[in-house]
C-alpha cells in the first residue's frame, strides 16, 4: 500500500509530523511531493523560506517518509501516477479546484482513495512566520534622521 501526500513543507514542525506519522499508519510506503518555490507562488503571496532541495533533504531523513519527489505544476495525477499511490491524502482545506476534482477522478477511475485530515491549529508554517517577525520587531524602533 503506498500513501502519497503532497505540501510545501516550509519550516517543518509537529503538525507537519503528525501528518507524516498518520500517512504511515495507512500503509506501507509513504511517498511526500513538496512543492516548488513557483507552485507555491501560484497560490500564496511568498515563497517559501526554506529551498526546495532542503525541504525534500529533510522530509527524507523522516523515519515515517520513504519516498520524497519535488512537483512544479498545481497538479497531482503525475504524482500519484510516478508513485502508484494507492490512497491520497489531502487536507480540510482541499475544495473543489480543478487540479483537485482531475485528481479525483484519476484516483476513482483507478478505484484507490482520497483521504482528508483536518490541520491542527496551532501549528502551522505562517503562524511560526509571524511570531518570528513579532519577536524580532519586539522592543526594537526604527530610527530615520530629518535634516
Amino acid at each position: 500500500m503506498i500513501v502519497y501526500t503532497v505540501g510545501t513543507f516550509d519550516l517543518l514542525h509537529v503538525g507537519h509530523l503528525a501528518l507524516l506519522e498518520y500517512c504511515k499508519t495507512l500503509g506501507g510506503v509513504v511517498a511526500v511531493g513538496v512543492a516548488s518555490d513557483s507552485v507555491v507562488n501560484s497560490y500564496k503571496p511568498n515563497v517559501p523560506i526554506v529551498p526546495l532541495e532542503q525541504r525534500m533533504e529533510m522530509l527524507q531523513a523522516l523515519d515515517c517518509v520513504d519516498i520524497v519527489i519535488p512537483y512544479h505544476e498545481l497538479e497531482y495525477v503525475s504524482g500519484c501516477k510516478e508513485v502508484e499511490a494507492d490512497i491520497f491524502v489531502v487536507g480540510e482545506d482541499w475544495g473543489d479546484k480543478p487540479h483537485n476534482l482531475a485528481v479525483e477522478a484519476y484516483l476513482k477511475s483507478k478505484d484507490k482513495k482520497i483521504v482528508q485530515v483536518s490541520y491542527n491549529p496551532l501549528t502551522s508554517s505562517t503562524k511560526i512566520k509571524q511570531t518570528v517577525i513579532a519577536q524580532s520587531h519586539r522592543g526594537k524602533y526604527i530610527a530615520q534622521e530629518i535634516l
